[in-house]
């Protein structure tokens, strides 16, 4: 079977072919972080736009990759949710278009269990059960995650989500958009021990986090030196690591309760903070002690993409989940609340 899969829930079109013989045939991302970032985060409008000019010429691109023709599509996939309504309403639109021109099933996809199952794109990827850590800039959830579409939630943020708080943290220092990947690089430069950040919701038992204080906590320590024009870059490097040690240190405490917890053997870390390569060292570390195998996607599907949306919506339409003509998106869309399709 070969899936087209959209991705436009935000800032990125991506799209992507599978096979699921063959794997992945060909794939295409068009990021809008140049437009976005003279405006300091997101547009929603101006992101719905650059969907609607990208898409169709990003699904030539990716056919011709391929060397495949519309007629040899068997279904298409496409993100309904969560993310920005307008933007998800053009990959929508257009996957479901396409799918009734073509006279092939559509089926929508989870942005998150996308997520969750981009590192099954791997030759040596895990097999269900497992327990999963979801961390990007809009969510940060633990799930025992026992079959296609039966995720069970053990925690989550009450607050920020942890690439949230990384990316308000770059811009309290003026760092610009995106920030979380330049408050890592910065952190790499900074001085061990001048700043002792405080690791949230650890003191207390259960797998919730929150990350809302520890920006707060960043934004004081920013205005005790004067506030961000007056620091220097070194200031700024010292700030970055501290903060950045308190959230993957909390991210890895709460991972190893959750494995505690389950008794699981295998953990999937997914989302676009499973790139920072602190948070794989840590955690890789701590669980090889549990003797826990830990598994991210490869550092091209952290970030959203086509491939992991063709990916879940293969094996969704294989399990025989199909759309209907009327076309339907959830801006918010709890992960749980999706209907399991194990055998």
């Amino acid at each position: 079977m070969r899936v087209l899969g959209i991705e436009s829930s935000c800032d990125e079109t991506g799209v992507a072919l599978y096979d699921t013989e063959r794997g992945l045939l060909g794939q295409a991302l068009f990021s809008q972080i140049d437009m976005h970032a003279a405006y300091g985060g997101v547009v929603p409008e101006l992101a719905s736009r650059d969907h609607v000019r990208r898409l169709l010429p990003l699904i030539r691109q990716v056919l011709s990759e391929a060397g495949c023709g519309p007629e040899q599509v068997d279904g298409v996939a496409f993100t309904a949710g969560p993310g920005l309504a307008g933007a998800l309403l053009v990959g929508a639109g257009v996957g479901r278009a396409l799918a009734y021109g073509w006279g092939v099933p559509a089926v929508p996809v989870h942005h998150m269990e996308g997520h969750l199952l981009a590192p099954l794109l791997e030759d040596d990827g895990p097999a269900f059960p497992f327990v999963a850590l979801l961390v990007s800039g809009g969510h940060s959830l633990l799930l025992d995650a026992r079959a296609l579409g039966d995720y069970r939630p053990l925690g989550e943020s009450v607050d920020d989500a942890a690439g949230e708080a990384f990316d308000k943290v770059a811009k309290m220092m003026g760092l610009g958009y995106p920030g979380g990947p330049r408050v890592a690089a910065l952190a790499e430069k900074g001085l061990p021990g001048r700043f002792r950040f405080p690791r949230p919701m650890t003191d207390r038992p259960g797998l919730d986090m929150s990350f809302s204080g520890l920006k707060t906590f960043t934004l004081n320590t920013i205005n005790d030196l004067g506030g961000a024009e007056a620091l220097s870059d070194q200031d700024r490097a010292d700030i970055a690591l501290a903060f950045q040690d308190a959230a993957v240190d909390t991210l890895v405490i709460k991972c190893r309760r959750a494995m505690e917890k389950t008794g699981g053997e295998r953990l999937v870390v997914a989302g676009g903070v499973s790139a920072n390569r602190a948070l794989r060292e840590k955690l890789d570390a701590a669980m090889a002690k549990r003797g826990v195998r830990v598994f991210y996607p490869g550092l091209a599907y952290c970030t959203d993409n086509g491939a992991m949306i063709a990916y879940a919506g293969a094996l969704r339409l294989a399990a025989g989940e199909r759309s209907g003509l009327p076309i339907a998106v959830r801006p918010r869309w709890p992960l749980a609340e999706l209907a399991s399709l194990s055998s």
